[in-house]
């Protein structure tokens, strides 16, 4: 069967990361068991929905700030046929127009969306509805926002974009039912942490160089001082003996001397993966760098045996 894909493009999504990730999950194997697991940066959500689909996961927590990318989880959770009827209709009309009257209907869409907001406990199906539509076919499927928390992104310039994936979408919301989401900075989910969570952190990436950090998917940045109060806060849950992994921006890719995450981390594992960076405005500055997975726990030893660590760095 075809496997489940996230409903969003998402940069620094992990759906292609994900066969390098999946040998670091710290699950029983003999019964791919995980008791909780809790993403306090959800995003996309790749590696939530490779848990689900292949663990038997008892509980799961998922946290995002974007109050409309959480809303369309919920909606899509709990009010899955009524989205689908709103894509339905988006799809069809906007299939339908010539290249400029798709500008002009994708504008007015974005221009609807900007001009409302949403409270944080609202199940919004028409908000949801034109969120997946403008991530479906704005340029290069970025979702960005500018310092009013107003998405800013141009129009894409895609011939047949599926704005309305059913049989994804209607497979997703069976998957994701037992899931908790809730908006909220990764703070929020420390009181379902203990030890015997799983807790897997993607935060927005610390920049590889000015030009880099192009990307907001809220109004507020994530600074080194953010990146700084998170170590700590890992090291937190690591006192509550939780299974924890954190995937960053290796620096090294562009600077040999940056040991900025050896510093906030001594003391834990730390690794680096390839990965393929695939939203850049620029086509030359997509490929194959390397990123780092900081984890507190020993089963990355597997992975090595595998050969599927091209570094170890444990410091003390």
């Amino acid at each position: 069967m075809e496997s489940i894909k996230p409903f969003v493009k998402w940069a620094g999504g992990k759906g292609s990361l994900i066969p390098q990730l999946k040998k670091f999950y710290p699950v029983e194997l003999e019964n791919n068991i995980i008791n909780k697991y809790v993403e306090p940066f959800v995003g996309g959500g790749a590696v939530l929905i490779n848990i689900l689909q292949n663990y038997n996961v008892k509980e799961a927590y998922a946290f995002d700030i974007n109050k409309d990318l959480i809303n369309c989880y919920n909606v899509i959770k709990e009010n899955v046929e009524e989205l689908i009827k709103e894509l339905e209709i988006k799809e069809k009309a906007f299939l339908e127009l010539e290249n400029e009257d798709k500008q002009v209907y994708f504008y007015n869409i974005r221009k609807g969306y900007n001009s409302y907001k949403i409270n944080e406990d609202e199940l919004n199906v028409k908000r949801a509805g034109e969120f997946i539509f403008l991530n479906r076919t704005c340029f290069n499927g970025l979702y960005r926002v500018n310092k009013n928390g107003e998405f800013n992104v141009p129009c894409g310039k895609y011939k047949n974009p599926c704005i309305c994936d059913t049989n994804n979408l209607t497979r997703l919301s069976l998957l994701i039912k037992n899931v908790n989401f809730q908006y909220g900075d990764y703070s929020k989910s420390e009181k379902y942490i203990d030890n015997n969570t799983f807790v897997y952190f993607d935060p927005p990436y610390r920049p590889l160089s000015i030009t880099s950090g192009f990307t907001s998917y809220t109004k507020e940045d994530f600074s080194d001082e953010n990146q700084k109060e998170l170590a700590e806060f890992f090291k937190k849950l690591d006192k509550k003996e939780a299974k924890l992994m954190l995937s960053n921006s290796n620096p090294k890719n562009t600077n040999k001397k940056d040991n900025f995450f050896e510093e906030i981390y001594k003391g834990f594992n730390i690794n680096e993966v390839s990965a393929k960076r695939m939203i850049n405005s620029n086509p030359n500055g997509r490929g194959e760098i390397s990123e780092l997975l900081i984890t507190n726990y020993e089963e990355i030893n597997k992975c090595i045996q595998e050969g599927f660590i091209l570094k170890k760095v444990v410091l003390s």
